[in-house]
């Protein structure tokens, strides 16, 4: 029998994203190579602060510039997407290589750094997913109607029931999509980024009162790759049995 038979469908893949810039804009992706660094291309630049490179948190990012999302990085050549050159479109229309100083500047007068990695920039796990039911069920919460990119998720599924957060039990289980198997590490402690809203820039404090008042902070969950391989949107989303 094979090690993996033992697997149970929750749901299927309705969104994939990836952030080639730490905190700009996403990109929306039909399918996705996934290796150990998450997936390809994801959050592979990031700029620094040059007033912050000794702390703790040196990145620009939503937390400091609401807008960050409107500028949407695109990769020149999408087949070698963890290597290739990065081309910016700010809110403005103009286009600008990411390492431009010009961008910096503009996003930063008092200057960033711009870094690569190939392994990507990652605050903690390099794979994040949520579900369309926690989007909705926190939207009843505050009131409001959610954009999934408040939450720059790589992944959203769709549950097979509806169940508030059914992502939280799945923390310490392994979840099957396409040719890859992902564990899920933990619950995603959130921050003010919620707050932002990804067209208009404005914040919300109310969604991260609410998130930290009924959600202990948590909202979706890490994950870091088991075995790489490649997921689609609509790819079923299978839950392996406890070891």
């Amino acid at each position: 029998m094979s090690e993996f038979t033992d697997a149970v469908p929750v749901g299927r893949v309705v969104g994939l994203w990836r952030y080639p810039v730490k905190s700009m804009g996403g990109e929306a992706l039909s399918e996705a190579d996934v290796s150990w660094n998450g997936l390809a291309g994801d959050r592979r630049w990031a700029l620094i602060r040059n007033n912050a490179v000794r702390s703790g948190f040196p990145w620009l990012t939503l937390r400091e510039r609401g807008d960050m999302s409107r500028y949407v990085p695109s990769l020149i050549d999408p087949y070698k997407p963890d290597t290739s050159p990065t081309i910016v479109r700010t809110p403005s229309g103009a286009v600008l290589d990411v390492d431009d100083p010009a961008l910096g500047a503009e996003l930063c007068p008092e200057g960033v750094q711009v870094i690569r990695q190939s392994r990507g920039i990652f605050d903690t796990f390099p794979l994040s997913l949520i579900t369309t039911q926690t989007i909705a069920r926190l939207g009843e919460m505050v009131g409001e109607r959610l954009d999934v990119q408040r939450f720059r998720p790589n992944i959203l599924v769709e549950a097979a029931d509806d169940t508030p957060f059914p992502e939280d039990a799945w923390v310490g289980r392994v979840l099957r999509f396409g040719g890859v198997r992902m564990r899920v590490d933990k619950r995603d402690g959130r921050c003010v980024v919620i707050t932002v809203d990804p067209v208009t820039a404005e914040r919300s404090p109310a969604i991260l009162r609410t998130v930290a008042k009924e959600r202990q902070g948590c909202l979706g969950v890490y994950g870091t790759t088991v075995d790489p391989g490649c997921v689609a949107v609509d790819d079923a989303v299978l839950i392996e049995a406890p070891v």
